[in-house]
């Protein structure tokens, strides 16, 4: 083992980088560092994975623009108990998926050793208390690894629980198993668990967002469980890959003009009026069952009033901003649901990946990036130029590397291909 690895990082002392900028004006590429930093010291019930690619989330994004606070906060907290000895430091290494190696193992750590092939998911919690025995997610020493913790997956080396390890999908390369971790886990939750939307065949399914990152995957498990994903993206090429996905029904709400509030406090119902019109267009008569609810502040009102009566609208992140308005009228008077979903618990998150491995959902990887322009793969994320996810190269010197089953491999080829950037655009 080396002293030393590289790491993507912010630091504690850039706080304050981007004072007086607009959200959108803030550019990752000025606060993220590629570091030379120790590697941490292993604890019980940890493991220490040689990191062969990553990929960004949108946790990633708030990480480095210092949004809706800098995370050094976290770190600071954590720090204080026992678990997180170590992690309170002036840099954050940053990203919450992984492929890899296991390196070594702490004391107590039993179903995994040296040389597995493995991913991550990016709950990291001790159960030490009662309420998270029957969800984890509500325990209250909850966290995001790599984002409310230290050594997160954009690294060469990571420190992560022993409990956050899945098996790798061996017919997909290093960067392609990096890619569904977090969001396959999260629209698993928010979609299929019983914590979320419990979603059955037939239901129609309004999905925002639906070529990205957290959409990509929805898109794929409304098909696969059965159900009628509407797509909303941004682009004709954003709709043409969902369609590539089998998904029938997408709108464009770029080119229909969808502007769902008059001005910055005033919403405009007349839009939301005529979405949930379009909506009915498309289905044949049919509100949405479900509504997968991501974007917030922006979308939110509209989601809520074109929900079916007796619906469920789902949410999780609120990137475009955390203060929903609605019209109450429209939940409380049709029996709407609303939902707060937050990632995955451990079961949740290995029967997500367990669908990767079986070739029911596949990874919607776009662009790699080499772990030295992490800073770019962020800025891509923040400024909605990607498609799907996008992927961090750490130890894997190139990418196509780490398939081991080739044959698997053959026959899902055209669904591992259709997110693929060229030079000229999807391939």
């Amino acid at each position: 083992m080396p002293d030393s690895m590289r790491a993507v990082t912010v630091r504690e002392s850039d706080i304050g980088i981007f004072d007086g900028l607009h959200t959108w004006e803030k550019d990752p590429r000025r606060s993220i560092h590629i570091d030379e930093v120790p590697i941490p010291a292993i604890g019980p019930g940890e493991v220490l994975v040689a990191v062969m690619a990553s990929s960004i989330n949108y946790n990633t994004v708030w990480s480095s623009i210092f949004e809706p606070i800098p995370t050094f906060k976290f770190l600071s907290k954590y720090g204080r108990t026992a678990a997180g000895r170590g992690h309170d430091l002036p840099y954050h290494i940053l990203g919450s998926d992984l492929s890899g190696v296991v390196l070594r193992t702490g004391p107590g750590v039993n179903k995994w050793k040296p040389g597995d092939e493995v991913v991550a998911h990016c709950l990291s919690v001790d159960l030490e208390g009662p309420d998270g025995h029957n969800d984890s997610m509500l325990d209250h020493e909850q966290r995001i690894w790599g984002y409310e913790t230290n050594f997160g997956g954009l690294a060469e080396i990571s420190l992560l629980k022993a409990n956050q390890l899945m098996p790798k999908a061996t017919h997909l390369t290093w960067e392609e198993a990096a890619a569904p971790g977090l969001v396959n886990s999260t629209a698993y939750r928010q979609l299929v668990s019983r914590n979320g939307a419990q979603m059955k065949q037939g239901d129609v399914v309004l999905i925002w967002g639906a070529s990205g990152g957290l959409g990509s995957y929805a898109t794929q498990l409304v098909r696969n469980g059965g159900g009628i994903p509407v797509c909303v993206v941004s682009s004709p090429q954003k709709a043409e890959i969902c369609r590539a996905m089998g998904a029938d029904l997408v709108i464009d709400r770029e080119a229909e003009g969808y502007r769902f509030w008059r001005n910055a406090t005033e919403p405009d119902p007349k839009e939301w009026r005529r979405f949930g019109a379009q909506i009915r267009e498309l289905t044949g008569g049919a509100d949405p069952d479900i509504v997968l609810e991501h974007p917030g502040r922006e979308t939110f009102g509209a989601s809520v009033y074109v929900a079916r009566r007796g619906g469920t609208v789902v949410t999780c992140a609120s990137t475009s901003g955390y203060d929903h308005h609605f019209d109450n009228r429209y939940l409380w008077m049709n029996l709407k649901r609303i939902v707060g979903s937050h990632f995955a618990n451990y079961r949740e998150s290995w029967e997500a990946n367990r669908l990767i491995m079986s070739g029911a959902i596949h990874p919607t990887l776009s662009k790699a990036y080499a772990l030295e322009a992490a800073g770019q793969a962020i800025a891509d994320v923040h400024g909605n130029v990607h498609h799907g996810k996008v992927g961090v190269l750490c130890l894997s010197p190139e990418e196509g590397l780490g398939i081991s089953d080739t044959e698997r491999r053959a026959k899902y080829s055209a669904e591992l291909s259709r997110f693929r950037v060229s030079e000229t655009g999807i391939r």
